[in-house]
């Protein structure tokens, strides 16, 4: 059985693509695929987005890499701890990563991670220990969109992003929880595209 190393190498030269061309044509970073084929990363979401820039499939790149029951191609998306927020915006997330959880459709562009949700000042729309899924690539900020950003002490922080004035609120039944108004422009960690719960 090929690696992921191996296979990503082999499809890379086959195509006649330098590790900067893969990088440029794919959106990931030329350390991480550097790191992916030298076997120092085994744990990414980025191989749709690899596999669609070298005209194959993930699962060509990893053999493990399959699509769910009715055929959906999955991506196996990191779990992390609530890092801080600088932490959350590195490429190599590998140490961070507390595990790691297969969803499906999302789109093969994105920079995806998974975390827990803790505390109850998202409780309408994501309970506590329900799990969201956040594209750290898309930080384009629209009314009434979810954001993992950094607060005024650096820590990460779930918020619903509103305008006039700018701020981040809460979507709580607590009370207690208020917005954030931010003084400069926020550390945006990336847009929560998916809540998850577990019945």
């Amino acid at each position: 059985m090929s690696s992921i190393a191996e296979n990503l190498k082999r499809l890379r030269k086959l195509r006649g693509f330098s590790q900067a061309t893969l990088a440029e044509k794919s959106g990931v970073s030329q350390q991480l695929i550097s790191q992916l084929e030298n076997g120092k990363n085994q744990k990414t979401t980025e191989l749709p987005a690899l596999a669609s820039a070298l005209g194959a499939s993930a699962h060509e790149i990893d053999e493990d890499f399959t699509p769910d029951l009715e055929g959906v191609p999955t991506a196996v998306v990191p779990v992390l701890s609530w890092i801080s927020a600088g932490a959350m915006l590195r490429d190599d997330l590998s140490d961070e990563a507390k595990g790691a959880i297969r969803v499906a459709s999302l789109p093969p562009t994105g920079d995806w991670i998974a975390l827990q949700v803790v505390g109850d000042s998202m409780d309408r729309i994501s309970p506590p220990e329900s799990t969201i899924i956040v594209d750290r690539r898309d930080k384009r900020l629209v009314t009434n969109a979810c954001y993992v950003i950094a607060d005024d002490d650096g820590n990460a922080t779930y918020k619903r992003y509103r305008a006039g004035p700018v701020r981040f609120e809460p979507v709580s039944t607590n009370p207690a929880h208020e917005p954030l108004f931010p003084d400069n422009d926020p550390i945006i960690i990336g847009r929560v595209r998916r809540s998850i719960l577990e019945m």
